[in-house]
């Protein structure tokens, strides 16, 4: 595969009846589609042609987590001017330490970082410096933060979408999921320039770096407790014993979905243990009666099912999970009323400061600090109150220090407001 140098802009069509304002389908990458680099040969031009070129290199990584069990990468995309789009098979190559190695001092641009960097890790690519569009954009303030409305707004193209749920371990991989691919990479470079134009025109440049910074840093989340309380539609399930048929079904559920390496949704879904813990079937015949237990991946493996059920009927009453897990954090905002009247006065002073200064700087409260970080801070205040005694709870919380040092004298003053009103009663 012979690599050039990304062509010129094409001459103006045929003038169109189109508003100029309108954006305009990108229809194909630039220099077509690329073939999958699958091969050794092939992985060693895709180095020769990324390392000859200079600048930002946009990666993308695709999944399978609607089919597949976790969130292994089945596609990596690299863009570099110069370079142009290159489409990696980490299945039939997984060895890309050669690729790190050319790539580790580059600057990588990608969208929502946060859900690409961990499978991109478990392939051994490690980004040195990173440019997330999807952060700044959020920084900016843009109302609509996704890459393809992104893209639209900023670079004034749409772009077809719709393949970012396939099952990308799909082999051979459609043309029509590869143009997809190779698409949502040859955009990012544009992008990213132009959001890092504005990010300096609005003295944000700093505070971009610094998320961009600790999104590198970050390290895996610890492993949840009781992963199956995330089970959706648990809510409705009444009395501990449901609660342990859920955990029951949810494990025997994963056992099998890892054995199988497919999505646990597609052995038995959420809405079938649901039912079972709610109903709590007596016999196995009861339970292959049941219409969630009527489709064929369930019906497979009913003993599994009924197996699980038995051990929940056979738990002692000691042995059965808590309706809720301790927290280790203040409690909903909807019951610092209740619980303790002077925290929910700090927070609604709070409220109304973040509120007014998201307006000012344009950038939306979520991400002027983390939520958890300013809950904390205002349902028990550190000993120092001041400006400084806050900005130091923020960070020990997690904020960064462009969060800290933006929010300290506005929430201490909504702290020591409250302070000096109970002082005065």
């Amino acid at each position: 595969m012979t690599v050039a140098e990304d062509p010129p802009p094409p001459t103006s069509p045929e003038p169109v009846e189109v508003s100029p304002a309108e954006p305009l389908p990108i229809l194909e990458p630039r220099q077509g589609i690329p073939p999958i680099t699958d091969s050794r040969a092939g992985l060693e031009r895709a180095l020769e042609a990324l390392a000859g070129a200079e600048g930002p290199v946009a990666v993308d990584a695709e999944r399978a987590s609607g089919y597949r069990y976790g969130q292994r990468a089945y596609l990596l995309q690299f863009h570099r001017r110069g370079a142009g789009t290159w489409l990696v098979d980490p299945i039939a190559l997984p060895d890309l330490s050669a690729l790190q190695a050319v790539l580790a001092d580059t600057e990588w641009v990608l969208h929502a970082a946060s859900q690409d960097l961990p499978c991109l890790r478990d392939v051994g690519l490690i980004p040195g410096s990173l440019f997330d569009t999807e952060v700044a954009a959020r920084l900016l303030g843009r109302d609509r933060v996704g890459l393809g409305p992104l893209v639209e707004s900023e670079l004034r193209v749409l772009m077809e979408k719709g393949h970012g749920s396939a099952d990308w371990s799909t082999r051979p991989l459609p043309d029509a999921w590869l143009r997809y691919a190779a698409l949502d990479v040859e955009v990012l470079l544009d992008l990213r320039d132009l959001l890092a134009a504005d990010l300096e025109s609005a003295g944000k440049d700093s505070w971009a770096a610094e998320e961009f910074t600790a999104l590198l840093a970050a390290k895996p989340p610890p492993p949840r407790t009781d992963p199956w309380r995330r089970t959706s539609g648990i809510h409705v399930v009444r009395g501990r014993r449901g609660l342990a048929a859920v955990r029951e079904l949810w494990v025997e559920r994963d056992e099998i979905a890892q054995a199988r390496d497919v999505s646990p949704g597609r052995v038995l879904p959420d809405a079938a243990i649901v039912a079972a813990a709610r109903s709590l079937p007596a016999s196995r015949e009861a339970l292959a009666g049941m219409p969630e237990f009527q489709r064929p991946a369930a019906k497979r493996a009913l003993g599994h099912w009924w197996t699980a059920l038995e051990r929940t009927a056979a738990l002692p009453e000691s042995a059965l999970p808590p309706m809720t897990l301790p927290g280790d954090g203040p409690p909903p905002p909807r019951l610092w009323a209740d619980r303790d009247p002077d925290a929910a006065a700090r927070l609604a002073a709070a409220r109304a400061y973040l509120a007014a200064l998201s307006e000012e700087v344009n950038t939306p409260v979520e991400n002027l600090a983390p939520p958890d970080a300013v809950r904390r801070v205002l349902w028990q205040p550190p000993t120092d109150t001041g400006p400084e005694g806050v900005s130091a709870a923020l960070r020990s919380l997690g904020a960064r220090p462009w969060q800290a040092t933006l929010l300290c004298g506005g929430l201490s003053a909504a702290i020591q407001q409250r302070a000096v009103g109970d002082a005065e009663a």
